[in-house]
């Protein structure tokens, strides 16, 4: 006989099948009586499941929205695709700067069970990413750290590799993590200045159990982008007609400089030259006004007008 907590979990999973059940249906589907069903649909509630009810003889039970997040009941096959959900997520930088998918994902690993997580592995292996120019990946356990001591406010101890290849051991106060097109960085407060960390040089994170003290941050995503382009000889600044989710989805944060307009979104992204941009630009495939410099829209112009000729002659 199943005990307390395996018939409310069991009744949990019925109830999410049909959109509403009868008392009666429910406690014949369970092999309970209806007053079981009454007990454990209260203590559903009581952990902070919506389940809204119905009187009279036709009504019944079904689920809603709660007031908070209770914990869920996934079945195997709904573990695992959770699992790969979060991950494209997290790896394709869909949250621009949210590290909270990230953070989601290590918790899910740590509690599926072994068949599940040997599916998952099973699944990654059936797939081959192609570089993205990142020379060095980053362990998924320094991931678990930076992306828990931004979610949750703690100092971390950091064992770098700079540049030139020095490593050194810093106590920094982290903030966010941002995700580029090809690289996570950690935006942190390091000696009294906001400082950007790839995390990819990170050889050890550690949490230090003492509260960050985080005081006027900084946009993060800014923070990268500008410290990315700063390098660039040339730029140009571009309008596009859609929200800004949809232009950091199009051109990731920390490839350019995202700022919200009436309509539209503007951005600013660097390149080696002006033909170099052009073809940036012409790769987006979507409609976009060239704001500046004037050479750039005129070689955008004539590359089209070339091609115009091209499919028309």
């Amino acid at each position: 006989m199943a005990g307390p907590s395996d018939r409310v979990l069991r009744l949990l999973s019925v109830l999410s099948t049909r959109p509403s059940w009868t008392n009666r249906e429910l406690a014949e589907r369970l092999e309970v009586t209806e007053r079981t069903v009454r007990r454990d649909v209260a203590r559903l509630r009581e952990l902070g499941y919506g389940i809204e009810s119905d009187a009279g003889p036709w009504g019944g039970y079904r689920l809603a929205a709660g007031t908070a997040m209770p914990p869920l009941s996934l079945d195997d096959d709904e573990a695992l695709a959770v699992a790969v959900a979060l991950r494209e997520v997290a790896l394709k930088g869909t949250l621009g700067s949210d590290q909270a998918a990230l953070s989601a994902l290590f918790k899910l690993q740590r509690l599926l069970p072994r068949r599940v997580a040997d599916r998952l592995g099973r699944f990654a292996d059936a797939f081959v990413h192609t570089p993205q120019g990142t020379p060095d990946p980053v362990s998924s356990g320094v991931l678990l750290e930076l992306a828990s001591a931004c979610r949750y406010q703690e100092r971390l101890r950091l064992a770098y590799r700079d540049r030139n290849d020095r490593q050194s051991t810093r106590e920094v106060e982290p903030y966010r993590l941002v995700r580029t097109s090809n690289r996570w960085y950690l935006v942190a407060l390091s000696a009294g200045e906001w400082r950007t960390f790839r995390a990819d040089r990170v050889i050890e994170a550690h949490r230090t159990g003492s509260p960050a003290r985080i005081a006027d941050p900084p946009d993060a995503a800014r923070m990268v982008a500008d410290m990315l382009t700063s390098h660039y000889p040339v730029y140009a600044t571009i309008y596009l007609p859609m929200s800004m989710g949809q232009a950091q989805q199009l051109i990731p944060p920390g490839s350019g400089v995202h700022e919200a307009e009436s309509n539209g979104t503007r951005v600013t992204l660097g390149g080696t030259d002006i033909d170099a941009l052009a073809t940036r630009l012409l790769e987006l495939a979507t409609p976009l006004t060239v704001l500046a410099p004037d050479e750039l829209r005129s070689a955008l112009r004539e590359r089209l007008q070339a091609q115009l000729a091209a499919l028309t002659g």
